[in-house]
């Protein structure tokens, strides 16, 4: 058993000049001191004011308001990213609650439609069908050992906009942003990484600026193949490292899932990250409603990863409380695009079976509302404008105070918008979405959306199991992540109709999941690490803060 130790850096420190202003790790830019421009030979390099860290983030906040788009917005702040690490996360940590809509959805979304377009330098790794065989070897072309995270995605479901290849680059990179910004992984730890099997977006084919194959995406045997060779190439090169999947289409993501759950450390964020942070907006709405979880009845609209993902968390929590596996189903619908999910229907797909309950067919989501009467509506269909104000309504008629989550993303995709669930319910809605909405006032109340943002969940399970060594995710960690964040929620925050905690404490919430998650590690003897003494001590002190090192010091 390996002893516990506060992470550093292993990197070889840039030459002489100006390699330290082109190196994105170590640059300091106007704020290397006298004495470092003196022993590092960047005298004359620089502007001759020293500046402090404050003032440069000024700088760039003030440069970033003055964009008069959101693309505009994020082609600056990625640009920083790829100048000065320490600075770009000093900036966004101060300021994650108007970041965090640029760096990932909704911004992202667009920023990965145009990526071929907007592409100014490269930011983590790819890998091609065209690469089998070579994997293992061309890995090492990372320029560090120090590997803890790898965000994976092969780009065919981003966000709900679709296949777009190897343009989903974007998505990597913003969440492994994320799980440095929320819960203070060390960057240098993350690894993006997209692997190009092609794309069958005839548009993105056809334009002379994607940066991807141009073929047909692989898929069968073949497919398999690539990936298989590249889990076992990611654990030769990277040992134990956590391999997040992300946004790979629903043919692929739960067969991978199951493939690889108990043979490497990984999860699915669109399954199971999903899952957690609905799960707890679930509890904490609670609150508000009153009730026990076992009284409810759920209606998903979309029976994907997303949707199928929330469900087996609540299904999950019902049987840890008592309820029989089967029983615990039944509490859950689905309405895909077929209509409701019943018995009777043919051709279902293994994940859609579990919830497929005795029922006459029922065409559409407003007939299911008014057969079912549920308790609680949950959107994960990517389909805009999907929760109408006939149904919304019917919602507010069956329940004093209905839950409705509308959580597609990118905001385009919202089932609903906040200002629709507030004013069709005179203020009685619980809501949640998956992109940010603005507050809503009605009748003289101000009231603030949940965002059910993944970024309250992954980064503090990732901080957990990185801190432990943990050798597998287990259901059980996002279980108990969700409780952790549903716990978390003050009543100041419940009375202005919020189910989630304020970004503005997303290092607290993390560091909490992270304690959470690190104890049921050790409880499961998943650590490959040692325990420490003060678990909520070390753990803090594995997290990365943007400060400026002294280079003078050895």
């Amino acid at each position: 058993m390996t002893t516990l130790k506060k992470h550093k850096t292993n990197r070889t420190l840039p030459a002489q000049g100006v390699e330290w202003l082109h190196n994105p790790v170590f640059n300091k830019g106007t704020a290397f001191t006298e004495a470092e421009r003196d022993s590092l030979g960047l005298r004359g390099l620089l502007p001759p004011y020293v500046q402090t860290i404050d003032q440069q983030a000024r700088r760039v906040m003030e440069t970033f308001r003055s964009k008069s788009s959101d693309l505009e917005r994020y082609i600056q702040i990625v640009g920083l990213q790829d100048r000065n690490e320490t600075l770009f996360y000093r900036v966004v940590m101060d300021n994650l609650e108007e970041l965090m809509p640029i760096i990932y959805t909704p911004t992202v979304g667009k920023a990965c439609q145009e990526f071929g377009h907007i592409f100014r330098r490269s930011r983590g790794f790819y890998i091609s069908s065209n690469d089998r065989g070579k994997m293992e070897k061309i890995l090492h072309n990372w320029p560090t050992r120090q590997v803890k995270v790898i965000v994976v995605t092969d780009g065919e479901r981003i966000l709900g906009l679709g296949d777009l290849g190897a343009s989903g680059m974007g998505i990597p990179i913003g969440k492994l942003s994320l799980y440095t910004a929320c819960a203070g992984i060390h960057p240098m730890q993350c690894l993006p990484i997209t692997i190009d099997v092609g794309t069958d977006n005839e548009t993105l084919l056809a334009d002379p600026l994607y940066t991807g194959l141009r073929q047909k995406r692989t898929r069968g045997e073949e497919y398999d193949s690539i990936i298989e060779e590249f889990m076992l190439a990611v654990e030769k090169n990277f040992p134990g490292v956590l391999v997040q999947f992300e946004d790979f289409g629903n043919s692929n993501a739960f067969r991978l899932l199951e493939r690889y759950r108990d043979r490497a450390c990984t999860f699915n964020d669109d399954i199971q990250g999903t899952g957690s942070v609905a799960l707890a907006g679930v509890l904490s709405a609670l609150h508000l409603t009153g009730g026990k979880l076992a009284d409810q009845r759920v209606l998903f609209l979309g029976a994907g990863e997303a949707g199928i993902g929330i469900a087996e968390n609540i299904v999950n929590v019902l049987v840890e409380e008592g309820l029989p596996l089967a029983e615990a189903r039944k509490r859950i619908w689905f309405v895909d695009s077929k209509g409701l999910i019943v018995k009777d229907r043919g051709n279902l797909t293994e994940h859609k079976l579990h919830y497929a309950h005795d029922h006459a067919p029922c065409a559409d989501l407003l007939s299911a509302v008014k057969l079912l009467k549920p308790t609680m509506l949950v959107g994960a269909s990517g389909q805009a404008k999907t929760f109408t104000q006939e149904i919304v309504k019917l919602m507010a008629e069956i329940n004093e105070r209905p839950v409705i989550f509308a959580l597609s993303n990118p905001t385009s995709k919202a089932e609903c918008t906040a200002e629709e669930a507030y004013t069709w319910t005179n203020g009685r809605a619980v809501f949640a979405s998956g992109s940010p909405f603005a507050p809503v006032t009605v009748n003289g109340r101000k009231l603030v959306p949940g965002q059910g943002n993944n970024a309250y969940i992954f980064p503090g399970i990732g901080l957990g199991i990185v801190s432990t060594g943990a050798r597998r995710v287990t259901e059980s960690m996002f279980i108990v992540a969700a409780r952790t964040l549903a716990s978390l929620i003050r009543e100041n925050e419940l009375a202005e109709g919020r189910v989630y905690p304020s970004l503005q404490r997303i290092h607290e919430v993390s560091h909490s999941i992270a304690i959470a998650v690190a104890k049921e590690v050790f409880e499961k003897k998943l650590n490959t690490l040692s325990r420490p003494e003060d678990l909520s001590g070390y753990i803090r002190s594995q997290m990365f803060k943007p400060e400026y090192p002294d280079y003078t010091k050895k």
